[in-house]
């Protein structure tokens, strides 16, 4: 009986580790955030190691697990078996040595094949030409600063393209305002932690252009699984025209200049910054081209007038827990407000 439940609990467990490996596979290939589907040279490294690791581990389950059926089924229990206890035998040098040293061994070129690609990610020389960008975490939301450009963002990093002619590297500092994150864009880059007072660093150089997905990975608080990541990786063209485009001033527009008085009257200002007006708070997302972006609030709703009306009557209603309190507008007011805003492109 009871060699009958253990082969049945190998046969399950087998079948599970298949499933979790069909899984894994079909991940890859959609478009949930995967470690599988490697799209630059940290992800490829990265990759690389836990295919290496996978096939030393599943090579240790196959011979444990075959080992142990043998076992089972060589040594089960037989109705002509004499009554008592078997003969017992005491050890084995040979084998103590082996199960010993191989596990030993195992360990020791794991620990230095990961060592390497630690250090081949993390020394890795920053090109001259690269970009560099600040990444602020905050709960919860993030915030992207382009020191060369003069450019400020939030929730969305637009990066250019690398390609084997033009090299194009990401070089990022890592931060915190508060509590601590854990900046993970499976895709590209490791997982790598923003500390308040510290500065980690990181790169990236993605090789085809697109929409790569991420997300906190470090529980830092109520709204931890709604702080997400958007990271376009723009051709030349499209990355200079962004930035052109998020270094321009907002335009005044007298026909939502109720709305911008609203803005700047209540304590919208006092959190957030619009460029060439008098808002310049910092502890709200600049808001300067706010309509440039696909989503709201971290990526917790899509980005339309209708979302963007409710989130200001109510952020609570998309994410509870968020640290923008509700502004106690009329219905006139939230209109006004969320007519100047949607100019905000």
């Amino acid at each position: 009986m009871q060699t009958r439940r253990a082969l049945r609990l190998i046969r399950r467990s087998s079948a599970a580790a298949c499933l979790l490996l069909a899984s894994s596979m079909l991940i890859a290939q959609g478009t949930t955030p995967s470690t599988l589907a490697p799209a630059s040279t940290p992800a490829h490294q990265i990759f690389d190691l836990s295919i290496f690791v996978v096939a030393i581990t599943g090579g240790i389950f196959v011979v444990v697990g075959g080992l142990l059926a043998i076992a089972l089924y060589r040594f089960r229990a037989q109705k002509t078996d004499p009554a008592g206890e078997p003969a017992q035998i005491y050890g084995s040098t040979q084998i103590e040595l082996a199960w010993t040293v191989i596990p030993i061994l195992i360990v020791v070129v794991l620990f230095l094949t990961t060592a390497r690609i630690i250090f081949a990610i993390q020394d890795a020389p920053k090109p001259k030409a690269a970009l560099d960008v600040t990444v602020i975490g905050h709960q919860f939301w993030w915030e992207f600063r382009y020191p060369k450009y003069g450019v400020i963002t939030a929730n969305e990093l637009h990066i250019p393209v690398s390609s084997d002619s033009v090299p194009e590297a990401t070089f990022l500092k890592l931060t915190s305002a508060d509590v601590n994150h854990s900046f993970w864009i499976p895709q590209l880059a490791g997982k790598t932690d923003l500390i308040a007072n510290h500065v980690n660093t990181m790169w990236m150089d993605p090789r085809t252009p697109g929409l790569y997905l991420g997300q906190c990975a470090q529980f830092c608080g109520s709204q931890h699984a709604m702080m997400l990541l958007r990271v376009y990786v723009d051709t030349p063209e499209q990355f200079d025209a962004w930035i052109k485009s998020q270094a321009q001033p907002t335009q005044q527009n007298p026909a939502v200049e109720a709305g911008r008085k609203v803005f700047e009257r209540q304590a919208c200002m006092n959190c957030h910054t619009v460029s060439g007006t008098a808002a310049t708070g910092r502890f709200g997302p600049d808001l300067t081209h706010v309509m440039s972006r696909t989503t709201l609030a971290s990526g917790a709703m899509d980005n339309t007038p209708a979302n963007l009306r409710q989130w200001i009557k109510s952020p609570d209603t998309f994410k509870r827990g968020a640290l923008m309190p509700a502004m106690q507008l009329n219905d006139e007011q939230l209109d006004q407000v969320t007519a100047y805003l949607e100019t905000l492109k």
